[in-house]
């Protein structure tokens, strides 16, 4: 990537010599360019809010920024592709959308999120360390960048403009008005969950912004809730990706003795699962771990894995995380272990299991979605 700091080598994380898919797009590159040429200046506390795989805070390295992000994967590419600029550990300051934000901040950047939501909760969290001379500029592709964004910054921030558009993006221009009235933060959201979808049925699902379907059951769990395998024993289940942890919620109200494990990249997702759990009074034993997938659990360690694999990475359609996920599943699962899959009909995730595990058994099927159970066979 071509920067005023430089030529930079980004790469995603995990590192796949395979994937065509860039650490960086025309939206980081215009940023850049904007804070140049308009000879911004990067002094005091510069934040950078989701910024996807590290390609602003490594450029702006030099100005010592504080980096949030919702994304362990972004945080880890961050780390490594500040690594291989040659930043010392420390320079930039790696937050979650978990953490507080900086008391005050000089320089927003924000890389305008898919979810509208994650983008509310984060202007609302750092607006009240906005002064007057703050500078906020936010950016994205312009299919990223709607009117509702824009009202977004306009009713959080304060007067918004944007620029024209270069290479398909587009530059998002506020001006704080620290004395405006805000609206409160409605994140987290909590709802009840609607009856007939099994041991979940009328229980609560907390959700914090970003998290996918936040305001309502998306209809791939609800089929899934509906089809989940009998759990019985001191089993030890993992809800792989587990979002809001409505799923890994339902084994373990079925099953108080199960030992659940809630995983996934969201910071926001792993946050929700925890209040999830704990909103329901579940008796039994959870554990809440964010993290590449299943990296890090032992090797045949694990009875069951429930799973609803994504099928982007932000504006991009891929396989590549399910089946990342698939491998993982074969990996930690004990012989006569089982992973359950959901998911459209259409993504045929049939194949892949069959390559992976020898098998795959349709267990449900609707006109839109499939449940399959692969077995791990030794």
């Amino acid at each position: 990537m071509t920067t005023p700091w430089g030529e930079l080598a980004l790469t995603r994380f995990p590192e796949d010599p395979r994937d065509r898919l860039r650490a960086w797009d025309a939206s980081d590159a215009y940023l850049l360019r904007h804070l140049a040429a308009q000879d911004v200046p990067l002094t005091g506390t510069v934040v950078i809010v989701g910024d996807r795989w590290g390609a602003l805070a490594t450029a702006l390295a030099g100005h010592a920024p504080t980096q949030i992000t919702d994304s362990f994967l972004a945080q880890e590419a961050t780390r490594a592709n500040l690594a291989r600029a040659g930043v010392q550990p420390g320079q930039v300051r790696l937050l979650t959308t978990q953490d507080p934000p900086p008391e005050r901040i000089d320089v927003l950047l924000v890389r305008v999120p898919k979810s509208l939501a994650l983008l509310e909760d984060q202007l609302l969290r750092s607006a009240p360390a906005l002064h007057a001379d703050s500078v906020v500029v936010g950016t994205g592709m312009v299919k990223e960048i709607h009117t509702s964004t824009l009202q977004l910054f306009e009713r959080i921030v304060g007067p918004t403009r944007t620029s024209l558009a270069e290479q398909k993006a587009r530059l998002i221009f506020s001006t704080p008005e620290p004395a405006r009235s805000r609206p409160a933060n409605p994140w987290p959201y909590r709802y009840a969950l609607p009856d007939g979808i099994g041991p979940a049925s009328g229980h609560t699902v907390v959700n914090h912004a970003g998290v996918f379907c936040a305001d309502r059951l998306d209809v791939g769990t609800r089929f899934f809730l509906g089809h989940l395998p009998e759990s019985r024993g001191t089993q030890r289940v993992v809800d792989l990706g587990c979002g809001n942890g409505v799923v890994g919620t339902a084994v373990a109200l079925a099953n108080p003795q199960a030992e659940v494990l809630f995983v996934d990249e969201s910071f926001q997702a792993v946050a929700s699962a925890e209040a999830t759990y704990k909103a329901n009074g579940v008796p039994g034993h959870a554990e809440f771990r964010v993290g590449d997938g299943l990296a890090g659990v032992a090797p045949g360690s694990v009875d069951v894995v429930l799973n609803n694999p994504p099928f982007h990475s932000h504006q991009a359609t891929t396989d590549a995380t399910a089946w990342r996920m698939f491998s993982g599943a074969r990996r930690v699962l004990r012989p006569g272990g089982e992973l359950w899959v959901v998911g459209n009909r259409h993504l045929g995730y049939h194949v892949k299991l069959r390559r992976l595990f020898g098998n795959s058994q349709v267990v449900a099927a609707d006109r839109k979605f499939v449940v399959l159970k692969a077995v791990r066979r030794g």
